[in-house]
């Protein structure tokens, strides 16, 4: 058994007994509808032809059709309820693995990915795999008992009709192999378009500004239908098979049919079969219909529902390129000893270095701003510090200690990262600050407000702390937010900061307000600064200049200022602008 085969099946473990129930029912609903044949035969051809029949008998076998009804009923009732709520725990369970799995990747990943097919692999694909795993197994017992189970039964009436029908069955397979494969194709196609239109749907409708304020609504338009025309395709597609699929095998039951019917005539004139044997005949030939129904049904449903389980896998299988050493510790009693030690990077083997050879010491409680032209890494170097990307070659140290050798949540709990371009998730500002720490009291989240001077905006709000963000923090301003996410990180009140052109796309006014905030925000702690803007760092107590060489220039402002090197002439640019 494979390792992906085991994987399908033990989501099955913590629900067997419910699984084992649905299969009961499934068995004995399959075994009552074998039963109602053989009793319209004993009646047509026993009962009925005794001219002093009781009546009585009829009563029985009549009140004994009804009580198989009602187990019939409650059998499929069972099955469509119960087997459901299995199929749908078991998706909530996938999904919980796999939302989990996301969270683990790091941003090497996400960078290759489009969030619109990581979304359809949580959500789409999912929904065809949940009707496999409930429907499948119990179409499957269906499809067995009725088929074999009319097989006996038919061949005890009339063995030599029983094995004409029966022949049918090797080209039916046959038909049934080759049209499956072609739908598999084909499904898997649909689902990687389904994902293409989520992805340009969520391209859009997260640039809807920039797309109106270059009145692009009419390219975005012929951009999503090309990706709908391209679905279109792909299901004209599938439909082509699946009503290929679909129609051969309704003429082969429909053969069926006609075969028994004349052979059965045959048969009767030649006195080696009787009316009545016919007729429960044709009755289980429907039995045998339904089954090979059925099996159409979960060839569809499997070809659907395990192509969704390979895009499931596919990302499951990622194993994460950054997690815990085997002996990795939490980081405690930071002091905010910063070094970097030769450190190299690259985004893949096939990249061009961003940093090479970079070697950086900040002492505890140090404010260290990096500058450079766009391009020059200095950013990478901040987003080394927490782990977000792995180091090529070369050493990152926290007071002494490999940050490798230091667990990832502790890492990060003990970092505060103010960025240029805020987040802020839908809900309220209150909820949005005490995303810095989830167990703050409100009391807290107020006085974080305080300190990143956003209380006084807050409180002019309509609502206060429980005015609603909208997407994105929409209905805020680029200073509102920004100190909202100052007072994010107040309230995790980490060792080590990390303020990545925080000021660079606000009016003046907010830049004072907010670098007021991150002045407040930086004091005894160790930070680490990128400046867009020079003004805001010429009080740093020392400034990297930063070049495809790697760190070529260090000092306060003045020093460097007086050296009239490249720290000089990127000031004297960024003055003059």
């Amino acid at each position: 058994m494979s390792a992906r085969t085991k994987k399908f099946l033990s989501y099955y473990r913590p629900y067997w007994k419910l699984f084992l129930a649905d299969m009961f029912c499934a068995i004995v609903g399959a075994g009552v509808t074998l039963v109602f044949p053989m009793i319209t035969r004993y009646i047509t051809g026993t009962v009925l032809i005794d001219a002093n029949f009781d009546i009585m008998i009829i009563y029985k076998l009549g009140l004994i059709m009804v009580v198989l009804v009602v187990i019939e009923y409650l059998c499929n009732y069972f099955i469509a309820y119960q087997g459901h709520v299995m199929g749908v725990l078991m998706e909530r369970d996938l999904r919980n693995e796999l939302f989990l799995h996301y969270q683990k990747l790091s941003f090497s990943f996400y960078d290759e990915q489009k969030t619109g097919q990581l979304m359809s692999r949580l959500t789409n694909d999912l929904f065809s795999l949940t009707e496999l795993y409930h429907h499948g197994p119990e179409d499957i017992v269906i499809s067995l008992i009725k088929f074999f189970g009319a097989f006996i039964i038919l061949a005890t009436i009339n063995l030599k009709l029983t094995l004409i029908i029966f022949a049918f069955i090797p080209v039916m397979g046959a038909f049934i192999i080759y049209y499956n494969k072609k739908m598999k194709k084909a499904y898997k196609k649909n689902k990687q378009r389904v994902g293409d239109i989520n992805a340009r749907l969520e391209d859009n409708l997260s640039g809807i500004r920039v797309v109106k304020s270059f009145s692009n609504e009419d390219y975005e338009i012929d951009r999503f239908h090309h990706e709908n025309n391209r679905y279109v395709k792909s299901k004209r597609n599938s439909y082509y098979y699946m009503g290929r699929f679909h129609s051969g095998l309704g003429a082969f039951t429909s053969m069926i049919t006609v075969v028994a019917v004349f052979f059965g005539a045959i048969f009767i004139s030649k006195e080696t079969l009787t009316t009545p044997d016919l007729i429960a005949f044709l009755l289980y030939v429907n039995n045998l219909i339904d089954p090979v129904k059925k099996f159409i049904n979960f060839t569809e449903q499997f070809q659907d529902g395990i192509t969704g389980f390979e895009r499931f896998m596919e990302i499951l299988e990622i194993e994460p390129d950054i997690t815990d050493s085997k002996d990795a510790k939490d980081l405690t009693n930071v002091k905010g000893k910063i070094e970097y030690q030769h450190v190299d990077f690259r985004y893949n083997e096939n990249s061009d270095y961003i940093l090479k050879d970079i070697n950086l010491k900040i002492e505890p409680g140090e404010y260290v701003a990096l500058v450079g032209m766009s391009g020059a890494g200095k950013t990478t170097i901040c987003s080394l510090l927490p782990r977000f990307y792995e180091v090529s070659a070369g050493n990152i140290l926290i007071d002494d200690q490999n940050i490798k050798d230091i667990k990832l949540n502790s890492l990060r709990q003990n970092i505060g990262i103010v960025q240029q371009d805020v987040y802020l998730f839908a809900g309220t500002i209150l909820d949005n600050i005490r995303y810095g720490r989830n167990d703050a009291s409100d009391e807290e989240v107020i006085a974080a407000a305080k300190k990143a001077n956003a209380h006084d905006f807050i409180m002019e709000l309509p609502d206060g702390y429980y005015t609603d963000c909208g997407q994105r923090g929409v209905k805020l301003s680029g200073g509102q937010k920004q100190r909202l996410s100052i007072a994010r990180v107040f309230l995790k009140n980490p060792p080590i900061l990390i303020f990545d052109e925080a000021t660079s796309a606000l009016d003046n006014e907010s830049e004072y307000i907010v670098q007021k905030s991150l002045e407040s925000l930086a004091k005894n702690r160790t930070t680490l600064v990128i400046a867009h803007r020079l003004s805001t760092i010429k009080n740093a107590k020392r400034i990297c200049v930063l070049s495809p060489e790697g760190i070529v220039e260090q000092g306060t402002h003045e020093e460097l200022m007086a050296k009239n090197g490249q720290y000089a002439t990127l000031y004297k640019m960024n003055f003059n602008k």
